[in-house]
């Protein structure tokens, strides 16, 4: 087989507020950035797929038609080969090599940037070029929960399919209704900083949090805490009762950053970022003495807000800096760009 290769691009995301809530029924902001995942797929002949992971220097290959379950980044290309084809997708026998500019671990979505980029890179080699990017989302976050273990949200893949140059996406994940907030930072910069502790949403407290979440809304009697009354979650028991006013709060910090966003008053997210690092570390639980140090550093170094980002317990911690404020020490910047795509 003859057939030329295609690239696709799935970029890594930064949340800028309304964190544990997409599987909550609530409220996100993320953004995509400029830093992904790169794949290149090359049909070849046989019934085989080859994968190679540049970065590691490392290699894989397995049956087209039935991959066999594996670990680590291994299992995130069988897993989207496995299910692309029972989602009624042709694929052809490929070699596939994966290149990345983000970290591992680092709260900036390399999971979903690696997902998106192997489903857009094999359907193109496939000769589809256009698929649903909703529906790709849905099933990317579902390799994620079954073929990885991490029990995400659709927060992360929608992001990176559905992200565009200079824009935010409101997320609604009670509806999955996406609205553009237009993220003009003017003289502010967003920057990210390695907080030095990589973390794991398979082996973590992630899905440890999401479990107690789900706990919580059956004792409330609704669907997901988003829908829960906040005096009626105020009685539940520790720490179900914190977990529920967490996500309350986080919704309404994500309208008030929307809202910030449409008047062109970037000071006032650095409050709200506070807040939302505040409740992510005393009513979650899910920061760590690493963590809470980078956030220090950065708000000693004259940032107007910090705050952790991804999952937690570990990773990059984002920060607002106003306009002539010094870039501190390992901070790395970031501003909304153009989301998966094929090159």
């Amino acid at each position: 087989m003859n057939a030329p290769g295609v690239c696709a691009f799935g970029p890594g995301r930064v949340n800028l507020i309304g964190e544990h809530t997409d599987y909550n029924g609530g409220l996100a902001l993320p953004f995509a950035i400029a830093e992904g995942v790169t794949v290149t797929a090359t049909p070849i002949d046989g019934d085989r797929v080859r994968a190679v992971a540049a970065d590691l220097g490392e290699d894989d290959e397995f049956p087209l038609a039935a991959p066999p379950r594996a670990e680590g980044w291994r299992a995130f290309v069988r897993g989207i080969v496995a299910e692309l084809g029972t989602a009624g997708h042709t694929l052809c026998p490929a070699s596939l090599t994966i290149t990345s500019t983000l970290a591992r671990g680092s709260g900036l979505s390399s999971s979903a940037a690696l997902e998106v980029a192997l489903a857009l890179a094999l359907l193109a080699a496939a000769g589809e070029r256009d698929p649903d990017r909703r529906a790709l989302a849905r099933l990317c976050s579902g390799v994620e929960n079954d073929w990885v273990g991490a029990q995400t949200g659709l927060l992360d893949q929608t992001a990176a399919l559905l992200g565009a140059q200079g824009t935010a996406l409101r997320i609604d994940f009670a509806t999955m209704d996406v609205t553009p907030v237009p993220l003009d930072l003017g003289g502010w910069r967003l920057v990210t900083v390695d907080s030095g502790e990589t973390h794991s949403l398979a082996t973590g407290g992630y899905n440890a949090r999401r479990a107690e979440c789900e706990g919580a809304a059956r004792r409330l009697g609704v669907a997901t805490l988003s829908a829960a009354d906040a005096a009626a979650a105020a009685r539940l028991p520790d720490p179900l009762d914190r977990r529920a006013r967490h996500v309350l709060e986080e919704n309404a910090r994500v309208e008030a950053a929307v809202a910030a966003l449409s008047h062109g008053d970037l000071a006032a997210l650095g409050p709200l970022l506070d807040a939302s690092h505040a409740s992510l570390r005393d009513l979650y639980d899910a920061s760590t003495d690493a963590v809470e140090r980078t956030v220090r550093t950065l708000r000693e170094a004259g940032a107007a807000g910090a705050r952790m980002v991804g999952g937690g317990f570990g990773g990059h911690v984002l920060a607002l800096l106003a306009p002539g404020a010094g870039l501190p020490p390992g901070a790395h910047e970031v501003a909304p760009s153009a989301g998966a795509r094929l090159l």
